[in-house]
């Protein structure tokens, strides 16, 4: 009986092994950067942030990422108008979320996203993209809807 219980633990502990062993548990690589600024009134607010246009790396998002800088960010191309609901699986660090329409205009505004949560994080409309940034940023640089954000990808309908 002991042996059987053993041998069910011990299958139950290799099966949880090779379950976690398919998702990934380092930082997903760091993207090509490129510059984007935040127009906030009268106000510009100049960013570094990675791209992430392919299905993959949209995917992977921030996921795992321990640290990122008040100066930068991810900027998810989704390539034309489209629902687009985010989550934080995986994401350790809290975020901000700015979802933009085809000219770079703030939508919406996910504030202070919590970390591993499976909570779909959903603007409620079409979007174009969504950059995200560290949690309290849109806060302090008092963004809004409304706002307008300047990047390669809305420069005649660019990517």
């Amino acid at each position: 009986m002991i042996r059987i219980l053993s041998l069910i633990v011990a299958i139950v502990l290799l099966c949880l092994g090779q379950a976690n062993a398919q998702e990934p548990t380092e930082a997903q690589p760091q993207l090509e950067t490129s510059p984007l600024v935040v127009v906030s009134g009268e106000t510009r607010h100049g960013f570094t942030v990675e791209l992430a246009d392919e299905f993959e790396e949209i995917r992977a998002g921030l996921m795992f990422r321990t640290e990122l800088a008040d100066d930068a960010g991810m900027l998810f191309d989704l390539g034309s108008p489209r629902p687009a609901a985010f989550w934080m699986k995986n994401t350790i660090l809290p975020l901000d979320m700015l979802f933009l329409d085809t000219d770079g205009e703030v939508l919406a505004i996910a504030k202070n996203t919590v970390p591993g949560s499976l909570r779909r994080v959903d603007p409620g409309v079409p979007v174009r993209a969504v950059l995200e940034v560290n949690a309290g940023l849109s806060d302090s640089l008092g963004l809004s809807a409304g706002d307008r954000v300047e990047h390669a990808i809305f420069v005649d309908g660019g990517g």
